[in-house]
């Protein structure tokens, strides 16, 4: 099989093809986007990801054999999961579980999460309201998360899945979104378990030695 090129840079939303690529046990390899010296702009890889925002993947053997290229980490995860047959559910009612929680973390987790880290840490003026709005939001979603946990193993069900894969990079840094899990124990329980696989770890590793930010390195031991 030909590796995949995966085109990266060590965040969450790069951290979710990278899980993905390990716990499908595809071959890879990587080509760095660096965000901070301003990769994503290249007119190449406009070509395959036009909104200038990675990761990005190009599959060489892709649909009826024909190379591919996907843009969007949501649909990343996507195309894998059917690709491979795995993370995905067994049955339609399974597939629906997993796409509404993959549409929540792109949706919800994703940008609310993002914009807690801006304001919190890049914004250029401190502005409280920024500040609290998106803090609070983020409080919102994992306490839905955290009531979930409370009745599933996983996001979607009983089953590990792709929309364990998008949710968790983001949610592993709740420290730096200024968060708490003393009153989220299922999901400070869904945190470890997830941390606990390999290809997790291996995933979350890849480049880490390039995060121009290393206060938010996430270890288990931070849970509790």
């Amino acid at each position: 099989m030909s590796p995949i090129d995966l085109y990266y840079w060590p965040t969450p939303n790069g951290w979710k093809a990278s899980i993905a690529l390990e716990e499908m046990e595809l071959p890879y390899q990587v080509t760095q986007i660096n965000i901070g010296a301003g990769d994503q702009f290249a007119p190449s890889f406009l070509k395959i990801a036009p909104n200038n925002r990675m990761p990005a993947i190009v599959d060489h053997e892709g649909p009826d054999g024909a190379p591919i290229s996907v843009f969007e980490s949501g649909a990343i995860l996507g195309y894998l999961a059917r690709k491979t047959g795995k993370f995905h559910g067994q049955t339609e009612r399974e597939r629906v579980a997993v796409e509404e929680w993959l549409m929540w973390q792109m949706g919800g987790v994703g940008p609310m999460a993002g914009q807690t880290h801006h304001f919190l840490k890049y914004a250029p003026e401190d502005i409280a309201y920024a500040k609290d709005r998106y803090r609070t939001e983020v409080a919102r979603l994992y306490g839905v998360l955290d009531r979930r946990l409370a009745e599933h193993t996983y996001v979607a069900g009983e089953s590990y899945t792709i929309a364990d894969m998008a949710i968790w990079p983001w949610a592993s840094l709740w420290q730096g979104q200024e968060q708490s899990l003393e009153d989220k124990p299922h999901l400070a329980r869904w945190l470890e378990q997830v941390w606990d696989r390999p290809a997790v770890r291996a995933g979350r590793g890849l480049l880490a030695d390039q995060r121009k930010d290393r206060s938010d390195t996430w270890v288990v031991q931070d849970l509790f």
